[in-house]
Order: structure tokens, then C-alpha cells, then sequence
């Protein structure tokens, strides 16, 4: 995690953000702000309200493209607040310009940078306190009414057509990108098994990987944060990064405590999982090709294989 003084570049952002957050009732104290730089989609600033000292988490978008997400995010965390066993942002200030809402209490699980995460627990061994809570916060979740969410203006999406918009971004990704044989053959097969796949959908979170997920002294889960990808679509989607962090032993142990909270599972969740994880590459190179930063994109060709093949031609 990148943090930087006021005095690194961020004069005037951090004076557009105070005068926002002035105009909407919230004087915040311009010394001592914090800007953390490591998000890819919102450079994040921390400040402290001026009369009570209460700390608050303030959101810039960095590209305009970003804004139709936080505006899902919105309607995703007015709809979940009273729904889930642990804290979501309550966003009290909410522009094109400026997202603020007060500090939720606990740590991110891991905080991240290019060379990785650096956690603030065991990452090889979560422990029960940690498993047990995410798994009773995601049978929350993932049991919210589809009703609900479509009338809250969320994204409602079928298994079917999960599965079809899966198959349309892997065409793309090839046609723009390409991909090595052997992912793609990997692909093709996990899309032509119907044994593979869901036969419902749950809203889920979306982006479910540490730095979302507060934790206490404890190491249980007290928050989730970031709900720009929230949607209904297929619950798996919310153990894949779970996965690809904590390992296949983790990732069993969880979805059995999911299970046992009452989520709903099916025979071959834990394969489909590990075959989601499989092709998150296109995810890779979908926001590669959004951002169209040269490092991103070449993140995503190793991610494609492209980089093995180009070398063994």
C-alpha cells in the first residue's frame, strides 16, 4: 500500500475534497491527510473530522468510466445495510467528484501493492472466527430477494445468461488479446459442462479478496467494502479469489461452513470454483484493455499464456 503526505502532489486534490465535503455539511481538519494511491480505481484519502475527531474514508475516481460502477455500488449499499451481519460503507457524501463516509471500525484482512499483499492475519490458516463469520456474511448476502435487488436497479442476471456472457467475454478476450491453446481448450470445456455449473443465482459481492474484508483483534470478519461489482449472478464467483489466496483446503473448509449457515451449494461448487479461477485471466484483460496501461496489459498476457507461447514459437 502506497501512502503519501499532502505534500506529495496532492495539494489541490486534497483541497477540491475538503471543499466538497464543506459544502455538504462535513468539516474535515486538512492536516494530517493521508492519500493512499494503490487503488486501481479511486485514490483513497484519510482524514479526521474537525469537531469530533472522527475518522473518514474519502474516494476521488480516477477515470470517468468508474462513475457507472460507484453509482451500482450506491444502489447496492442502500439495499444490503440492513441485511448483512457485518458493517458496509455508509456513503454520506456521494458526487462525480467525491464519495466520503466515516471509517468503518476494524483492518483490511491484507492490504495490496504490485508486488502483492501484505496481511494483517495468518494466510495460510484463516482460523474459525475469520471462516465461520465470512460464511455466515455471504449466506446473508447471497440469500438477499432477487426481487429486491432488481427493483433496487441492480443487475439481475439468470445461470444461463451468466454462463452465455462468460462464453461472449472469453470470444472477446481471444479475438483482441488471444489466448493460448491450452487455456482456451480449458475454457471450452468448462463452458460445455452443464455438470459444472449453477443452477441459480444469489446477489453477490464480486471483488471478494482481502483488502474488502475487514477484520478485528479476533481475526472475524466486522466489514465488507468495495461493492462496485456487486450483481446477481452466480454465487461462486464470491469464492474464486478465496481461492486462488487461501488454497484449495481453505477453500473447502469454507464451503462448509456456508453450507452448514444455510447457503445453498451443488455437487460440483468446488470444481466450478477452481475452473472460474481458471479463467479470470479475461477479467485480467478486460480491465487491461479498459485502463490501457502498459503494465496491466502486460499482466494480462502472462495471465493468457501469450508470453509462453510468443517464447516457445
Amino acid at each position: 500500500m502506497t501512502i503519501a503526505k499532502p505534500n506529495d502532489d496532492y495539494t489541490q486534490v486534497i483541497q477540491e475534497m475538503l471543499e466538497i465535503a464543506g459544502k455538504h455539511g462535513v468539516n474535515l481538519n486538512p492536516e494530517g491527510i493521508e492519500m493512499n494511491e494503490s487503488g486501481m480505481d479511486f485514490l483513497v484519502g484519510f482524514a479526521e473530522e474537525a469537531e469530533t475527531g472522527a475518522r473518514w474514508i474519502l474516494r476521488k475516481p480516477r477515470r470517468t468510466d468508474v462513475l457507472d460502477r460507484a453509482d451500482n455500488e450506491a444502489r447496492v449499499l442502500k439495499l444490503i445495510q440492513s441485511h448483512l451481519p457485518v458493517d458496509v460503507p455508509d456513503w454520506r457524501i456521494y458526487t462525480p467528484e467525491l464519495i466520503a463516509y466515516p471509517l468503518l471500525d476494524g483492518q483490511p484482512a491484507a492490504s495490496v501493492s504490485m508486488e502483492g499483499y501484505a496481511f494483517n492475519m495468518d494466510a495460510k490458516n484463516p482460523g474459525e472466527p475469520f471462516v465461520q463469520s465470512l460464511a455466515e456474511a455471504l449466506v446473508a448476502l447471497h440469500g438477499i430477494d432477487h426481487d429486491a435487488a432488481r427493483a433496487a436497479g441492480l443487475r439481475v442476471k439468470s445461470p444461463q445468461e451468466v454462463r452465455e456472457e462468460t462464453a461472449r467475454n472469453m470470444d472477446d478476450i481471444k479475438g483482441r488479446l488471444g489466448v493460448s491453446e491450452t487455456l482456451w481448450a480449458r475454457w471450452q470445456k468448462w463452458l460445455g459442462d452443464d455438470s459444472y455449473w449453477p443452477t441459480h443465482s444469489a446477489l453477490i459481492h464480486g471483488d471478494l479478496h482481502p483488502p474488502h474484508i475487514l477484520i478485528d483483534e479476533r481475526v472475524k470478519v466486522t466489514g465488507l467494502l468495495d461493492w462496485t461489482e456487486s450483481e446477481v449472478a452466480s454465487p461462486a464467483k464470491d469464492f474464486v479469489l478465496y481461492y486462488a489466496i487461501y488454497g484449495e483446503h481453505n477453500l473447502r473448509v469454507l464451503l462448509d461452513r456456508y453450507e452448514q449457515a444455510g447457503g445453498k451449494v451443488w455437487p460440483r461448487m468446488f470444481d466450478h470454483i477452481v475452473e472460474q479461477h481458471a479463467a479470470y485471466p479475461v477479467l485480467i484483460a478486460q480491465f487491461a484493455l479498459l485502463t490501457g496501461q502498459e503494465e496491466y496489459m502486460t499482466m494480462a498476457r502472462n495471465a493468457l499464456g501469450l508470453t509462453e507461447q510468443a517464447g516457445s514459437n
